[in-house]
């Protein structure tokens, strides 16, 4: 990309050559006049200024804290802080200041004193900025566009003038029009043109577009392991597509999140002679493609556990993901190996799981075996999944008869995400939505037709306090709950569902054990308040239902506190819940912790 420079800048060259290396954003000054005896950090010179103006002073000028040597000392001293001092102040606007030179007496000691002041505040005058290049073509989008790059400008007349904000406001405009189209734009000439005398500053600029900027080839360089088609697939653009930056930005995101890799850049070289067909350079460095990690955790719902997972990113010699896991739980155990294939264009990938988990909660225990394949969209809002399973589940609840449940069913998900911090959300909302069924004719033991939707909201209150509101009602279509597989029924408990009551402790008595129903409905109202930027406090309630039909429903009421960590991984909440039906107090907590 071009450099944010000008070619001429007559302010910089006539009044400060090196400050710019000094100066950032600096507070703005005061006007009216105090005596300070003695300086901040020093014991043998005396700064008499505005309050504003000596705190700054004295931040970028260093003042001897011991006496100085002899006159020659003070003298030197003395005309470089002169110097040092007005250049300082005219990065502040103030052109005219007058310092005078004397000397107090305190005691017995005599000081040099350095009295300031800064004169008249320098303000905008005139601002003029001029395009050149093929932007001014008559085209009503670039028109439009000039005309916003105008509008945004922030140095308007009227408003003091500093030197620090002139400079990132002729940077912020490079930037704004090398974003789009113009790759090779550049500032022809800048000028801060100073009235000493009137306290006015006139600005101009003109900025060349240059031609428009078209993408080209990708080329890489780095990759040794995979085909080309691994990086071309990702691109969110086709050569021809004229230049914006945020593409480029995009195609950088999405390598990134493939595990093939461990560093990309992705990056054009603005040469106009190019310009037509411009080359995108893609560097990467390739990541290990095989690894093991090893976790642990706890979550109230399924108590302690562990797990190891196993990763392989090169699956038989091709840009496929193998993910492989045993997790073992106190209430579950479940093992699950997956291949995914990697996002082409259009974001869609594939998979092909498989998976056997075994369970033990509310005196119902189950053995399941699942094998499928689903095809994924997904982008940074979206995501919808499509696939085909097959499941054997043997169902054994305690004190009642034990089934084999089969089915082979379609399911459909969409999920929709808009929230402003995925790890620590004041703002946003979730929505999914669920379809999936079988049938008797195609090697299910029963026709059934499972629906499932989830809505949640945060909304905040105040500079941090947060409301959170959730919603999920879900309902099985089938003439009978048996003969279908639990996952397609429901139960209710425990975190993010009804608190104050145990793990799916809310369904269908079956024996002496809990099984899903046929309908469910649940929700919760939660208010947060932070009380530090990490530590906060929760307030809550919960409501809802399982049963075999709308009929049956009996409302399950939870309500409580609880504490909350901003932790890296997200908040960690510990809930001290009531359940409304039986008075009982349960805790809930969930964490887990890589190692």
């Amino acid at each position: 990309m071009s450099s944010p420079s000008s070619k001429i800048d007559y302010f910089n060259i006539r009044f400060w050559p090196t400050v710019l290396l000094l100066i950032a954003i600096i507070p703005g000054i005061a006007l009216a006049q105090e005596s300070f005896d003695v300086t901040k950090n020093s014991t043998t010179v005396i700064l008499s200024a505005p309050d504003t103006i000596k705190e700054f002073l004295v931040k970028y000028v260093k003042f001897p804290a011991e006496p100085f040597a002899d006159n020659t000392a003070e003298k030197t001293f003395l005309y470089r802080a002169q110097k040092e001092i007005r250049s300082l102040l005219a990065t502040e606007g103030y052109f005219s200041p007058v310092i005078s030179l004397s000397h107090q007496t305190q005691g017995e000691v005599t000081k040099p004193e350095i009295r300031v002041d800064p004169g008249v505040l320098t303000r905008i005058g005139e601002v003029s900025i001029e395009f050149r290049g093929e932007i001014i073509q008559e085209d009503a989008k670039y028109q439009k566009r000039i005309e916003q790059l105008r509008a945004a400008w922030p140095m308007q007349a009227g408003s003091p003038f500093r030197s620090s904000e002139w400079e990132q406001a002729k940077a912020t405009l490079l930037s704004d029009l090398t974003q789009e189209d113009f790759a090779a734009a550049n500032i022809v000439t800048s000028q801060a043109a100073i009235d000493p005398e009137h306290a006015r500053a006139d600005l101009s600029i003109i900025i060349d577009s240059g031609p428009i900027f078209y993408l080209g080839a990708i080329q890489i360089t780095g990759l040794e392991r995979y085909d080309q088609t691994l990086i071309t697939n990702l691109a969110p653009f086709k050569i021809g597509d004229a230049y914006r930056r945020d593409l480029l930005h995009l195609f950088q995101i999405a390598l990134q999140k493939a595990p093939q890799f461990n560093t990309v850049s992705v990056n054009i070289s603005p040469d106009t002679s190019q310009h037509k067909s411009i080359p995108v350079q893609v560097v990467l460095t390739e990541a290990q493609s095989q690894r093991f990690a090893f976790g642990g955790g706890y979550s109230s719902n399924n108590g302690a556990r562990g797990e190891i997972n196993y990763r392989n990113h090169n699956f038989l010699d091709r840009p496929w993901n193998l993910t492989s896991m045993l997790r073992l739980e106190q209430k579950r155990q479940t093992f699950f190996a997956g291949i995914d294939t990697l996002p082409d264009q259009n974001n869609i990938n594939y998979s092909l799981i498989t998976s056997l988990q075994l369970t033990d909660i509310q005196n119902l225990k189950t053995n399941e075996q699942k094998i499928g394949m689903t095809r994924n969209y997904q982008t940074p809002e979206i995501q919808m999944q499509f696939g085909m399973n097959w499941q054997r589940e043997n169902k054994q609840p305690a004190g009642a008869i034990n089934q084999i449940s089969e089915a082979l069913t379609l399911d459909w998900r969409w999920r929709r995400q808009i929230v402003d911090d995925p790890l620590n959300i004041r703002r946003g909302d979730v929505t999914e939505i669920r379809i999936g069924g079988g049938s008797q004719q195609l090697l299910s033991t029963q026709d059934f037709i499972r629906t499932y939707a989830r809505h949640q909201s945060w909304w905040p209150v105040g500079s941090q306090d947060v409301i959170f509101l959730r919603a999920e009602i879900g309902y099985t279509l089938a003439s009978s709950r048996f003969g279908i597989p639990q996952e397609y029924l429901f139960r209710a408990g425990g975190i993010q569902s009804v608190r104050g009551y145990d793990f799916k402790s809310i369904g269908v008595q079956e024996g002496n054990a809990i099984v899903g129903g046929r309908a469910m409905a649940t929700g919760t109202i939660e208010y947060t308040r932070w009380i530090t930027h990490q530590w906060g406090a929760a307030a809550f309630a919960d409501i809802g239902s399982a049963a075999d039909s709308w009929q049956k429903m009996h409302p399950f009421i939870g309500y409580g506190g609880g504490v909350r960590w901003r932790s890296p991984a997200g908040p960690i909440a510990l809930d001290l819940a009531r359940s409304h039906e039986t008075g009982t107090l349960r805790f809930h907590f969930s964490m887990a912790v890589a190692f």
